[in-house]
């Protein structure tokens, strides 16, 4: 049956790649990836021949009545970012919508994502936690930290090497000192480190170690504010 796969692939080691994923992208027709080269190195890797694809922010507007319309005619599609699950932090939303309005099956198989283990391996409350991703570079940047600061539960947030020390600064004025925060970088790769501690530990941390590897920081939920209620 013709459909779209949406298929999670390692954020850093291939091992992490699931049995079920290398089947798919064996047994589907084609394969858009956000990066046709970086795919091909992971495809190499387990040997698989299958035409490739580009999809990703800057063309997925123009190409997704074409990629429908392969589907609808019989083909079988699987959906790849450079690492991690498409459509978190990532191409693959737009698709996915397309095809539910035509009635194109979608099926997401479960797999990597960078802030799965970031999260649990931070030590914070996990029961409730919000995601929001990439912060805007600039138009919103404020407004969305000014939310951000309102939060009670877990945040989870990606960010660049380049930026996180700002980003670090930014969130010791919105959010306070107290606040606990976890950066996880490098995540199944070589030199994966998380570092624990206030906006100040880690400002001093990466400013001593050049921060490398693409970043994932989790913030503590606000205990304080949460006791205060309770006690209201």
């Amino acid at each position: 049956m013709s459909k779209l796969f949406v298929v999670p692939t390692p954020v850093g080691n291939l091992e992490d790649i699931t049995l079920r994923a290398i089947r798919v992208l064996k047994e589907c027709d084609l394969i858009l990836a956000e990066d046709t080269r970086q795919t091909k190195k992971l495809l190499d890797h387990f040997q698989i021949q299958k035409q490739l694809i580009a999809y990703h922010k800057f063309n997925e507007y123009k190409t997704v009545e074409s990629v429908t319309e392969k589907i609808k005619s019989g083909m079988t599609i699987a959906l790849v970012s450079d690492g991690g699950t498409p459509g978190i932090s990532d191409p693959g939303h737009i698709l996915i919508a397309a095809c539910i309005a035509e009635n194109i099956q979608v099926e997401t198989l479960p797999g990597a994502t960078a802030f799965v283990p970031a999260l649990v391996n931070s030590g914070f409350a996990t029961d409730e936690f919000v995601f929001i991703g990439f912060l805007p570079h600039k138009k919103g940047r404020m407004t969305k930290l000014k939310e951000i600061a309102l939060i009670e539960k877990t945040i989870l947030l990606y960010e660049s090497p380049f930026r996180v020390l700002k980003l670090l600064e930014e969130l010791k004025l919105y959010i306070g000192i107290e606040r606990k925060i976890s950066c996880s970088r490098e995540i199944s790769k070589m030199f994966e480190e998380t570092v624990r501690g206030t906006a100040d530990e880690l400002i001093l941390h990466f400013t001593k170690k050049e921060p490398r590897g693409e970043f994932v920081v989790v913030i503590e939920s606000n205990i304080k504010a949460q006791k205060s209620k309770i006690k209201e």
